[in-house]
């Protein structure tokens, strides 16, 4: 048997390591030494850490060489991968035809190499060649034809960047207009837990209905509610409301070519209170800037939430709302910068 004099110093450390040190191989090595340094027999030591005596020998050199520090190095690099002789043709098929699941793209690998592997060694090579798994994105089908991206860009380029930077300089005050329609439902989220977590469904599909106008650079929030359907008259309450803050610049709105928001009651109307209506160019949701914050009033308040009663339901939205601004304000102003995406260069699946 190899026999070691530990110190207390030693021993401490090793019983330090074996529970705190990061990576699991070195923490099976320094259980097998502080063991040893118990005095235990090597035949429980390999028992005990379902290792074999050749490897226990190895920790114990390893010690002898250079202590606890010598224990941390982890030296071992394995065989390369097969699948590594592989990854410009698999690259060009992952960029081509995404998979959703690591099961997926096992089959796929296996197709058009012959190799199979465990999920673990597929998801861990997807990783290396930089794949990640991220939650699709959407966008209105018509908008990312080659002439309406074009109108898009020359709309956010020529019309809205211009229009913004006046609203930065104190010139006009710009608001982003739509409305959200708030299902009384379950809305489904994620959370970090030890098994899986339901929530009830509540009966009924009620609904409470939000026509928002945020400042594009204050993001003070104004709205109108109800529990029926946001029309013309709704859009009128929400410009009587904006024409009522007395601001001292012009105001514009920038809404889209919903029909109840381009009618000539509203149009009328606006011109009556001098407000600008300003439309953004037919599906270009992404130009919307009011488009986040509803995302955002979503995941504060109703994923993963469950309300017993409509009125508990509207509260919540309602409370979340007005105390964005204040309570969430670094968030918000995180979230609601004047920086679009366009669809130039992104990524769209085929199949």
């Amino acid at each position: 048997m190899l026999r070691i004099n530990f110190t207390p110093e030693e021993i401490s450390k090793l019983h330090y390591e074996r529970y705190h040190h990061p990576h699991p191989l070195v923490q099976r090595k320094m259980e097998a030494l502080y063991l040893k340094s118990q005095g235990m027999k090597h035949k429980d030591i390999c028992s005990l850490c379902k290792i074999a005596k050749t490897t226990l020998t190895v920790y114990i050199k390893q010690y002898q060489f250079g202590g606890v520090e010598e224990l941390k190095k982890i030296d071992y690099k394995g065989r390369p991968s097969k699948l590594n002789e592989q990854s410009d043709i698999l690259k060009e098929h992952f960029e081509k035809c995404p998979a959703s699941t690591v099961a997926e793209a096992s089959d796929a690998i296996e197709k058009i190499t012959g190799i199979k592997r465990s999920p673990t060694q597929i998801r861990e090579f997807m990783k290396r060649n930089g794949l990640r798994c991220l939650k699709v994105g959407y966008v209105p089908g018509k908008s990312v034809e080659a002439e309406k991206i074009k109108e898009v860009e020359t709309y956010r380029l020529e019309k809205l960047e211009p229009l913004l930077e006046e609203a930065i300089n104190g010139e006009k005050a710009v608001f982003f207009v739509d409305a959200a329609h708030f299902v009384h439902r379950a809305y489904l989220g994620f959370v970090w837990c030890f098994t899986r977590t339901f929530i009830c469904s509540p009966s009924g599909r009620k609904r409470f209905n939000v026509l928002g106008a945020v400042n594009a650079v204050t993001k003070e929030i104004i709205t109108v509610t109800n529990e029926t359907y946001i029309n013309s008259e709704s859009l009128c309450q929400l410009l009587f409301k904006l024409a009522n803050l007395e601001l001292s610049i012009p105001i514009i709105i920038v809404l889209d070519n919903a029909k109840y928001q381009k009618c000539k009651l509203v149009q009328n109307y606006a011109d009556a209170l001098g407000i600008q209506l300003c439309y953004l160019p037919s599906y270009s949701p992404q130009l919307n800037l009011i488009e986040r914050f509803w995302k955002f009033i979503r995941n504060e308040c109703l994923y993963s939430k469950y309300y017993e009663s409509f009125a508990d339901f509207k509260a919540a939205i309602s409370n979340c709302i007005a105390t964005a601004n204040t309570d969430k304000h670094s968030k918000l102003d995180s979230l609601l910068t004047l920086k679009f995406q366009t669809f130039k260069k992104v990524q769209f699946l085929t199949v």
